[in-house]
């Protein structure tokens, strides 16, 4: 006898809320405890590829780190008058980089150490777990290995003195960006990108998940589902943004203000990835400012950066817009002297049959257009030399990037 159809619905709820039930069961953690993704220990020599799985106690206080708990961002601490700042500079290498440069630059500044990782040599006295992401994976294993050992000012650097993306108003020296770096600054705003300039990277650079591929951009294409993966809880950006390029220095306090076990998820993550060390290494670039600030746009205008950050200081927005015209202009002027001069070059080299076919360079055009260049070059090293002097009076500093400042205080 079949039964009624009351009966059949009752029974149909009850077997499901009693399997439900059966699988909680099976599956109940202790209330008090979260686990954490399997991680390698930063105490493990490289030697032992081994991982742990970590519970991590739950408690009522600031260190303890729930997926959904928003980083409480902690800046920095100014130090009084006299009081020396530490720093680390931190710069990831091959066995075939040259960094002399930064012996030479600072073994006499007992305030500042450097320590360098070699990527492909794990016999070095620093070395990554592998050769993977780029600059990341020595970032984060600096991090990790010093968390408790941390300078008030920690650097992360590219291997190469010069660079194009370097600051130009220092002669695109990483020597002198990190001498006239403000650890002031550093302290006050916790992390700072170490490039000035905008382009490339703000003010709206990366789209994640854009389906388009650009190939000045590959990383745009897969980053929305990287994001997830670092990030799972925090919904994807419509932007991230900041200047280029993983150069940056960050306070003491900025990094803890996340936990250690975060760093150590996001190396594992890098480590597991099956993206290429080329791609895994974009994609960080543009998250390092969202890690440490909780941000995806975190663009500091030019002036405030040149003048707050290095002490270069041109009165204002639309002082340093003029300078910044200056400059964009020789630099125009000198790119039409190098196509003069070629064209002059190749028409000197050809025949008289082929000097037909060949533009004629205007006469006397390479002269007026060098002396152009030597006059407005002079503008611009006047006005550089007097933004300096500027930035030396540490009102004229404060005024500029807008921040209070009193007497006897440190800026």
């Amino acid at each position: 006898m079949p039964l009624p159809r009351k009966w059949a619905t009752f029974l149909s709820c009850l077997i499901v809320g009693i399997f439900i039930w059966a699988i909680e069961e099976c599956f109940e953690v202790q209330p008090d405890l979260i686990y954490s993704p399997a991680i390698q220990s930063p105490n493990i020599s490289d030697s032992e590829d081994q991982e742990i799985p970590v519970l991590i106690k739950h408690t009522d206080g600031d260190r303890a780190w729930r997926p959904t708990m928003t980083p409480k961002y902690r800046p920095g601490s100014i130090k009084r008058i006299g009081e020396a700042y530490t720093k680390t500079i931190i710069v990831p290498k091959t066995q075939e980089d040259d960094v002399e440069w930064i012996s030479e630059g600072f073994r006499d500044d007992p305030y500042v150490r450097s320590i360098i990782y070699v990527v492909d040599d794990v016999t070095a006295e620093f070395h990554t777990p592998r050769n993977k992401g780029h600059e990341v994976i020595a970032y984060l294993s600096y991090i990790i290995e010093n968390y408790s050992n941390l300078s008030d000012v920690n650097i992360f650097l590219h291997s190469h003195r010069f660079s194009w993306h370097n600051n130009d108003l220092l002669d695109f020296d990483t020597v002198q960006m990190i001498t006239h770096l403000s650890s002031e600054r550093v302290q006050r705003v916790g992390y700072m990108n170490m490039r000035c300039h905008w382009s490339p990277g703000c003010p709206s650079w990366m789209h994640p998940g854009n389906i388009e591929e650009d190939i000045n951009k590959q990383e745009e294409s897969i980053l929305a589902r990287s994001w997830t993966e670092i990030f799972p809880l925090d919904p994807i950006p419509k932007v991230l943004a900041q200047p280029c390029c993983a150069q940056f220095a960050i306070s003491k306090d900025r990094i803890t203000s996340l936990p250690l076990a975060r760093y150590v998820f996001f190396r594992e993550w890098l480590l597991r990835t099956s993206l290429s060390d080329y791609i895994s290494g974009r994609v960080w670039e543009y998250l390092w400012q969202y890690i440490f600030t909780g941000q995806h746009v975190v663009c500091p205008a030019e002036h405030v950066c040149y003048c707050d950050g290095y002490g270069i200081c041109f009165g204002g927005e639309e002082e340093y817009s003029i300078f910044d015209r200056q400059m964009k202009e020789m630099g125009g002027l000198e790119e039409e002297l190098k196509e003069v001069q070629e064209m002059q070059e190749r028409f000197d080299a050809a025949s008289e049959e082929e000097r037909r076919e060949l533009p004629k360079p205007e006469t006397g055009l390479d002269m007026e257009l060098a002396q152009r260049i030597q006059g407005l070059r002079t503008w611009c090293e006047n006005r550089k030399l007097e933004a300096k002097a500027r930035g030396d009076v540490a009102v004229n500093r404060a005024i500029e990037a807008g921040t209070e400042w009193k007497q006897d205080e440190r800026f």
